[in-house]
């Protein structure tokens, strides 16, 4: 088969097609899964990276820039895919959704604006500050990796066997095969997710997990919660302070360090622009500033946004795709929850009741700081790679509008095939299934529901929330700073294990444990026992390896932990989307 010329019509059709058709489905189906089941999702950049060098491999080492181009717009369906959480929050509310022509729109306007904001800082962010973006370089060592055909095999195979066991496994157990599985409420996408983050993120979701499950009782006998109701009814609140606490301190510690970059940098002089990272800065003003607009009118004129609020939320966009770009830059982080809650609060400070209102404009900031920090992530693998920005670009418009219409029809897709996920487990725990947590739902609809009750219970709960977060994160911080700690930890196997029970129990970082505040026991249970197990089997493979020359070459997130890992979620997410499907045709017979 004869591949079409770089740079061709033909080519671009070829990587557009299986980009839009193929990668960014599959991702999105994923992601928009991950959101429903746990309330997190991943972008699926390596899953599209390795699929679509796939595709480039005939043509060698400059095969890399298609399939960088290939995963920038799969992982903008994916990330746009998962916003439909959105209209779920909305069913949960008891909201009148607008129209579905109204949602996509308004959808499709605030990605397009997040884009152009994302593009916009990436001189800061890629070129002058020389952020890492761990996420964008494994990336980058993926498309350059895979041109070696041998490790292409290597990382299909396992990534294709993980996803074949999350299929078989959940479908076995969904027809009864496996009733065990149900018995101990199994997931294998949980499991999974735990595999690729390891034991350091995995076990603080135990611990707060286990103190819920145990101050339960005394806190159904104080009244906090009712004769029925979950920890995670004010866990959540808890743990979303501690993760704003926690932003508090990381924040002023991002921003500390980037005037320092800024200052470092420009004492030294700037050399002329490549061609391939040229970009034409007055069209890109243009964009962002047409698409605000857009995302001001369809807030106001469609969906009933007043005017000011639809303004601030379009303002507030502007701060935080820096700030959240500099935080994934650095740490890998994106806190998009943290973005949408503090624009609600904000909004609220300034006079807002309505729910729908804080939840339309909330979004603004929701899905912006998403794609915006994908479009800076996406062009630091550019970067290293020496892909053209422009067209790079243009892929991901095209998977922005891909994405936005996959949001609005996966969400009713699943919401028709499983009737459970619109029904609001924050008001009804008894109706909470093991594979259904909606915990970013469950948060939102948390936060606008303060909107309009007068009881103060919940802004105490989070103050509380905060205080412990800005605790640990600062004592994080006093560590991490601590030549005589940084050195006493590695002096030896015992040293290196009590590091681990500081890091993952006894100062577990907020961030990490609050998904035991937001899910059940039994999902913080598997996603903790997932990251242990991926930890073992990393140490028991170094401990075989001692000796033997180092695969060179191999980046982590290729690693055949997080290949496997990822296969499981993707598993797991195709076999209920596949059974979704079935009972959505036995419904419309």
């Amino acid at each position: 088969m004869n591949l079409p010329p770089i740079g061709s019509r033909r080519y671009h059709l070829l990587l557009g097609a299986v980009a839009i058709l193929v990668l960014g489905p599959l991702g999105g189906v994923a992601a928009s899964y991950m959101n429903f089941s746990l309330g997190f999702f991943v972008g699926g950049q390596v899953l599209a990276g390795i699929l679509g060098s796939v595709v480039t491999l005939g043509y060698g080492p400059e095969g890399r820039h298609g399939a960088n181009y290939m995963q920038t717009m799969a992982a903008s369906v994916a990330s746009m895919a998962a916003m439909g959480v959105l209209m779920q929050a909305m069913v949960w509310l008891g909201l009148t959704a607008p129209s579905t022509w109204r949602l996509l729109a308004h959808f499709l306007c605030v990605g397009m604006f997040g884009v152009g904001l994302g593009m916009l800082y990436t001189p800061i962010v890629v070129d002058r500050m020389r952020l890492n973006f761990p996420s964008g370089y494994a990336v980058a060592n993926i498309l350059r990796a895979l041109t070696d055909v041998r490790l292409l095999r290597r990382s299909v195979a396992q990534l294709g066997g993980g996803l074949g066991l999350g299929a078989g496994i959940t479908l076995l157990a969904e027809k009864g095969v496996l009733g065990i599985l149900g018995a101990i409420q199994f997931s294998a996408s949980t499991f999974g997710a735990g595999i690729i983050v390891g034991a350091r993120i995995g076990v603080p979701a135990i611990v707060l997990g286990y103190i819920g499950l145990q101050l339960t009782p005394w806190l159904r006998e104080v009244g906090l919660l009712g004769a029925n109701d979950p920890w995670r009814k004010i866990g959540f609140l808890i743990a979303l302070g501690g993760i704003l606490g926690a932003a508090i301190v990381d924040i002023s510690l991002i921003l500390r360090e980037a005037w320092q970059r800024s200052r470092d940098a420009g004492a030294t002089p700037v050399p002329e622009t490549e061609d391939w990272k040229k970009v034409n800065t007055q069209r890109l003003v243009a964009w962002v500033a047409v698409w605000g607009l857009a995302v001001v009118g369809t807030s106001s004129g469609l969906l009933g946004v007043p005017l000011g609020y639809a303004v601030l939320a379009v303002a507030l966009a502007f701060v935080f795709v820096l700030v959240n770009g500099i935080s994934i830059g650095i740490s890998d982080s994106n806190p998009i929850s943290s973005a949408f809650v503090v624009a609600v609060t904000v909004m609220a400070a300034a006079g807002l009741t309505d729910p729908l209102v804080g939840l339309i404009a909330g979004s603004v900031l929701l899905i912006s700081t998403s794609v915006g920090g994908d479009m800076q992530q996406d062009r630091s693998t550019g970067w290293r790679l020496g892909t053209n920005r422009t067209i790079q670009f243009r892929y991901q418009v095209i998977g922005i509008a891909g994405g936005a219409l996959l949001a609005v029809v996966l969400t009713k897709l699943f919401m028709a095939a499983y009737p459970v996920l619109g029904v609001d487990t924050f008001l009804h725990p008894e109706q909470k299934t093991a594979n259904w947590q909606s915990a970013m739902t469950y948060k939102f609809v948390g936060v606008l529901r303060g909107l309009t009750s007068t009881d103060t219970t919940a802004l105490k709960l989070m103050a509380l929330g905060v205080a412990i977060g800005l605790v640990i994160a600062i004592l994080r911080w006093l560590l991490r700073e601590s030549a005589a700690y940084q050195a006493w930890k590695t002096r030896s196997a015992g040293t290196r294990a009590a590091d681990f029970v500081i890091d993952a129990v006894v100062l577990p970082s907020p961030y990490a444990s609050s998904l035991g505040g937001f899910v059940d026991w039994h999902t913080s249970l598997w996603f903790g026992l997932g990251g242990v197990f991926s930890s073992l089997w990393k140490w028991i493979d170094a401990r075989r390896a001692a000796g033997r020359p180092r695969d060179e070459g191999v980046p982590e997130d290729m690693s055949t932990q997080s290949l496997v890992g990822g296969g499981l979620i993707a598993g797991e997410a195709l076999a209920f989307l596949s059974l979704g499907i079935i009972g959505l045709l036995a419904l419309l017979r």
